[in-house]
């Protein structure tokens, strides 16, 4: 059966039945009469959770190679961005938006290198005692969401090693992995730069999974704020 729609604007009530619109080619426009994450938010399905002012001296991915890479021990895993699923949860995670503003807090620094994201998974008690309690988009209150955040906490706890997924387009200050000294006509660039990567739900964080942010240099000298915003799925 043919798709029959209309050309040109049409006005109609609520609870009204209208045509699906269309251009005079026939090609069928649609427009975004929201900002694009409003449904999840107005369903009470969008959270966030984020950190400020806190240094990231120990966010070191170790042992990377490639796909090969693996994050040897839970004591060094310390992320930038850190997010668990955990495994009781009857929800997915699915990441919209990472955000980061690093500083540079002395004169004397050491950049990140560039950001990568990395994955766990099987992960059923991650037991660190101060994860953070995401916030609910639509009731701003600290509330709802089945996800923990690890943001700058080491993963006490963690089962499985990590695997690296992929790099980061978000930036923490200077990307360099050597150190610099900032002096009165000059000081490394990049501090107090934000960033946003779009994730789009091309991740989506399993029950038992998390998904982390971590640096290929060893930091020295750099805080950020971050914030994660993700969507709560139903597994069905």
């Amino acid at each position: 059966m043919p798709l029959q729609t209309q050309v040109g604007q049409q006005r109609g009530a609520n609870a009204s039945y209208l045509s699906a619109r269309s251009g005079i080619l026939g090609d069928l426009i649609a427009s975004e009469l929201h900002g694009r994450f409003y449904e999840a938010n107005f369903q009470g399905n969008l959270f966030s959770v984020g950190i400020t002012a806190t240094s990231i001296a120990n966010a070191t991915f170790s042992t990377a190679t490639g796909l090969s890479g693996t994050l040897g021990t839970a004591a060094t895993a310390t992320p930038v961005i850190g997010l668990w699923n955990p495994s009781a949860s009857n929800v997915n995670a699915a990441i919209l938006q990472a955000m980061l503003a690093g500083f540079i807090t002395a004169s004397t620094v050491t950049g990140t290198g560039g950001l990568v994201w990395c994955v766990f998974t099987g992960n059923p008690n991650i037991t660190v005692a101060s994860q953070q309690v995401p916030l609910n988009c639509k009731t701003l209150a600290a509330s709802g969401s089945q996800m923990k955040g690890l943001n700058t906490l080491a993963l006490t706890g963690l089962s499985n090693v990590g695997t690296y997924l992929r790099a980061s387009a978000l930036q923490a200050g200077p990307q360099t992995n050597y150190s610099q000294v900032g002096t009165a006509v000059g000081f490394p660039n990049g501090n107090g730069v934000p960033s946003v990567e779009n994730i789009d739900g091309s991740i989506i964080v399993p029950p038992g999974g998390i998904l982390a942010l971590f640096t290929t240099a060893t930091p020295v000298a750099i805080s950020v704020a971050t914030g994660l915003t993700w969507e709560e799925v139903p597994l069905a």
